[in-house]
């Protein structure tokens, strides 16, 4: 299949605007739609068949960059939503069940993490979290797109201390180039990045070769790789996750699997943390007592109990775990539903 662009079109209620059709038949829109009350709802498609709707106030930035289409939306229900490639990234709302599960894991079964690369992460969001851990003397974060890290500065006033904070470094790169231009090593390696959708910039970066010959030598001895792995429900975690954990079981001697419901994703999103020494899971007074120790301020849905409940999964999708043999490569990837405009990396 060709690779298909994405543009984001939201009509404007004031002049009345139509929604614009896809401009050819190797383009798909996202589109914004108008009720008969004249209030503006922008439709994210997240499967064939399947649209999930929400109201806005306003669009506060929307424009295609060389990787990506971005937009930056002000919604009624879950504030300020950051899409990429026509997908919710995150929502202002509720972000912080997803950047916790992403973050804190990994680093408080770290017996010291003391360095973090954050692969994409452009929103600040991830260095946030990973900025509360005492231990941390380093905070790298490498997205590609300067837009995305540009507009997020500015609008997501929540993380600005983070994207001024003296321990965060920010690369504007391609994060598999940084990592083979680079002997450093890194505590924890998180993968904060896009889902892989057909045409867009980040699908290369959950491959097998990716894991094996790019990124695990770039953690330390003791080191752990998290990663986003997609959406992780009933009907929805074949696409991506189930994949995505079998490719890091071929490279990682450890690997444990996890999930949680955000709302503003319409499903249960899936995480993938692995290392080559045991990721120990202790009982959930000792991870409380971690986070008591370790972390500067409160974190709003983590703790000891929803961290351990979040690793035991549904019968369908343990099975499916179990059961899944396609190992992610260049030549025979998988994608969530939507199609991105770079057609490189």
């Amino acid at each position: 299949m060709e690779n298909e662009t994405v543009e984001t079109i939201i009509s404007n209620p004031e002049s009345n605007a139509e929604a614009i059709a896809a401009i050819d038949d190797n383009t798909r829109s996202t589109n914004g739609t108008n009720d008969d009350n004249g209030e503006l709802w922008y439709e994210e498609v997240i499967d064939e068949g399947l649209k999930w709707k929400f109201a806005l106030n306003s669009v506060l930035h929307e424009e295609t960059s060389k990787y990506q289409n971005v937009a930056l939306l002000d919604t009624k229900r879950f504030g300020k939503v950051l899409m990429l490639d026509g997908k919710m990234q995150s929502a202002e709302s509720d972000e912080f069940i997803y950047h916790e599960c992403l973050i804190h894991p990994p680093l408080l079964c770290h017996p010291n993490p003391k360095t973090v690369l954050i692969m994409g992460g452009g929103e600040g969001s991830a260095a946030r979290e990973a900025l509360k851990h005492r231990s941390i003397d380093k905070v790298v974060m490498c997205d590609i797109d300067q837009v995305v890290v540009d507009f997020c500065r500015k609008h997501l006033t929540a993380n600005q201390e983070a994207f001024n904070h003296k321990k965060l470094q920010l690369v504007i790169d391609d994060a598999k180039a940084q990592l083979e231009g680079t002997t450093e090593k890194f505590s924890v390696i998180v993968g904060d990045l896009a889902d892989p959708v057909q045409g867009g910039p980040c699908y290369q970066l959950y491959t097998k070769r990716f894991y094996e010959k790019i990124l695990k030598p770039r953690l330390t001895d003791d080191g752990i790789f998290v990663t986003q792995a997609g959406p992780a429900g009933i009907y929805t975690h074949k696409e991506v996750f189930s994949s995505i954990y079998n490719t890091i079981k071929q490279v990682f001697k450890y690997v444990v699997a996890y999930t949680a419901h955000v709302p503003s994703y319409a499903d249960t999103w899936g995480w993938v943390m692995a290392s080559d020494n045991p990721i120990t899971i202790i009982n959930a007074k000792e991870i409380d007592e971690n986070i008591q120790d370790r972390i500067n301020g409160e974190l709003v849905y983590l703790n000891g109990a929803t961290f351990l409940s979040s690793t035991i999964l549904n019968k369908p999708l343990f099975q499916s775990l179990l059961q899944e043999t396609h190992v992610y490569t260049e030549e025979n990837a998988r994608y969530v539903h939507g199609y991105g405009v770079a057609n490189h990396l």
